[in-house]
């Protein structure tokens, strides 16, 4: 009973998101200079729906890093890495989950609760963060006009979840992590 009280409780806080508005964020670039890193300017966001937030422990950190490393060495922009962030701050943290007993999803692991089952590589690919990163990375380019799309519907033609609103809570703190770490 808790479990569709929980799930009916979550389609109805999801419904609450899908009236919003979207503006992604915009890379302004600079020219290099004596050879200095270039900045990266990321413009407000207007997030869809309430915003949520997690502080973040070293592991979850260098899971960011891993995700925006994969994300540029498959030549995508910043936009990919946020919409990559965020999936991954709804499935699992930012924690790269294992198998979870009765608290697991099927047999979803990893960053993004990626499954095996449903080809998204083997258990140890999918516990690799450049491997899941670029597997998820692989999805959305799939997706026409995923750079323009809202965030939670770019990350929910991807991963399919039972939840396909719920990303859009996490884009405002995705975006913040892609400024902060993008250019380190």
């Amino acid at each position: 009973m808790n479990t569709i009280i929980r799930k009916s409780m979550l389609s109805v806080a999801g419904l609450a998101f899908a009236g919003g508005v979207f503006a992604g964020p915009i890379a302004a670039h600079a020219a290099p200079v004596e050879g200095k890193p270039v900045a990266v300017a990321v413009q407000a966001v207007k997030a869809q729906g309430p915003q949520s937030h997690i502080d973040l422990n070293d592991e979850q950190t260098a899971n960011v890093k891993a995700i925006i490393a994969a994300t540029k060495k498959a030549g995508l922009p910043e936009r990919a890495a946020v919409i990559s962030i965020a999936t991954s701050l709804q499935e699992s943290k930012l924690e790269n989950l294992g198998h979870l007993g009765d608290m697991n999803d099927h047999d979803s692991l990893g960053l993004f609760q990626q499954r095996p089952s449903s080809g998204w590589g083997t258990p140890e690919q999918i516990t690799d963060p450049e491997y899941s990163t670029t597997a998820f990375l692989k999805g959305l380019k799939q997706v026409d006009g995923w750079q323009d799309m809202a965030l939670t519907d770019a990350a929910q033609t991807v991963q399919v979840s039972a939840y396909p609103d719920a990303y859009a809570q996490w884009e405002q703190q995705a975006t913040d992590l892609v400024a902060q770490h993008w250019n380190n």
